[in-house]
């Protein structure tokens, strides 16, 4: 039997790529899964999709750039599901602009959604977790976020900042038996760089040719599912582009080179 039958699991960014896949390899497992982004139309289709594999496909919309409808939706899952045993922290937006061209405020959108966004759900279902005794939080950061990158300043300070809150969320909480999952994807075939904002915040348009080669989100997401199962917490997923990890980790000169030269696509 599957360990997440039965259980509530939590996925952002579900109506596309990698949340739309976690969706179903949860949905396969047994779970009550609530799937939210800001895209009801697309959640729709994710549960209608999923309806031969599971019944119990919920989804919540609500915009991670808005904290109160955060904190809202939260209160909803909350009542309406009483606790959440697996939140998979999973939406978030990409960038490619310069950091001389990037007004601060496009940042502070950029770190709205892909940080503080995630940090009110956790903190919102976390009490719950630590009375249960056990839970889980899955989180996507990315490769960028263990090393900056040209164009990515602010998602790359983003991703950085889960890493420093969901080591500190772990090291205050384990012995309440919760655990965390860091997943660290590369180059995966996601609509991420189509909707990457510009220096103006404007969606980009255009898919990076070093993403539209990596792995399908398919892939991406059961390896997340089972690196969970496997109580692994900090997953690197992709190809040959993990090797920047490494070089960066034991080459750090070396790295510096290589960044300078990057193409930031």
């Amino acid at each position: 039997m599957s360990i997440f039958r039965n259980k509530t699991v939590w996925i952002t960014g579900a109506s596309s790529g990698i949340g739309e896949h976690l969706a179903e390899q949860f949905a396969l497992e047994g779970a009550k899964v609530i799937i939210s982004s800001h895209e009801p139309e697309e959640l729709e289709r994710v549960k209608q999709k999923l309806e031969p594999v599971s019944k119990e496909v919920y989804p919540v919309e609500f915009n991670l750039g808005d904290p109160d409808a955060v904190q809202a939706a939260a209160d909803h899952v909350l009542k309406e599901f009483d606790g959440v045993d697996v939140l998979m922290n999973n939406g978030g937006i990409s960038q490619r602009s310069l950091v001389a061209e990037t007004p601060v405020e496009l940042d502070r959108k950029i770190m709205e959604i892909d940080y503080f966004a995630g940090v009110i759900l956790a903190k919102a279902v976390l009490p719950g977790m630590i009375e249960r005794q056990e839970g889980w939080f899955g989180v996507t950061s990315t490769i960028a976020g263990k090393f900056g990158f040209p164009m990515r300043s602010a998602y790359s300070a983003a991703k950085h900042a889960l890493f420093g809150f969901y080591e500190s969320l772990l090291a205050e909480n384990h012995r309440f038996g919760i655990r965390v999952t860091m997943f660290s994807p590369g180059r995966v075939r996601t609509n991420i760089s189509l909707n990457a904002v510009d220096k103006e915040g404007k969606a980009r348009g255009v898919m990076d040719p070093g993403q539209a080669g990596g792995i399908s989100p398919e892939r991406c997401a059961k390896i997340m599912v089972r690196s969970l199962k496997r109580g692994r917490r900090d997953v690197l997923i992709g190809g040959k582009e993990l090797g920047m990890v490494y070089i960066y980790k034991y080459v750090r000169k070396l790295y510096y080179k290589m960044a300078r030269k990057l193409s930031p696509y």
